[in-house]
C-alpha cells in the first residue's frame, strides 16, 4: 500500500456545532474550547479504529496529553457547524500524535493544531 493510501486510512472527520455558552462577548468561539473539541475528534477517530478510551482505561492504560499546539487563522461563531479533520501523524513507541484542521461550513480553515499523547500504565489498585 502506498504511503498516501495509508495516511488516508488515518484521517477522520467530526462535526461539532458551536453552542452559545461556548462564545465570548464578541460572539466568537472562546479559544479554550478547541482543546475539548479536539478531544472529541480524537476519541471518535480512535473509535473508528475500534479503539475505545473506556476500554483502554479498564485495562489500566491512560492517554494524557503531553503537548498541545494550535495556530488560529479565523474565528468560529455561535451556531457554526465545524468540521474537524483529524489525522494520526505519529505512532511510535508510547507516543501518538494527532493533527487537526478545523473548517467552518463555508470550507474556511479556522485553525490547525497538534497534540502529542503518551500511553501510560495506570495501576487501578492504588485508587
Amino acid at each position: 500500500m502506498r504511503n498516501e493510501q495509508k495516511s488516508e486510512l488515518l484521517e477522520f472527520s467530526t462535526k461539532i456545532r458551536v453552542r452559545y455558552a461556548e462564545t465570548d462577548q464578541m460572539g466568537f468561539c472562546y479559544y479554550g474550547n478547541y482543546a475539548s473539541y479536539f478531544e472529541v475528534a480524537r476519541v471518535e477517530a480512535l473509535r473508528e479504529l475500534n479503539i475505545s478510551y473506556k476500554e483502554l482505561e479498564k485495562i489500566g492504560v491512560l492517554l494524557p496529553v503531553k503537548n498541545f499546539d494550535i495556530a488560529y487563522h479565523h474565528p468560529a461563531k455561535y451556531d457554526d457547524l465545524l468540521e474537524i479533520r483529524t489525522r494520526i501523524v505519529q505512532l511510535e513507541g508510547v507516543r501518538i500524535g494527532f493533527q487537526y484542521k478545523t473548517y467552518n461550513e463555508d470550507g474556511l480553515l479556522l485553525n490547525e493544531a497538534y497534540t502529542l499523547l503518551v500511553f501510560v500504565s495506570f495501576m487501578m489498585n492504588y485508587l
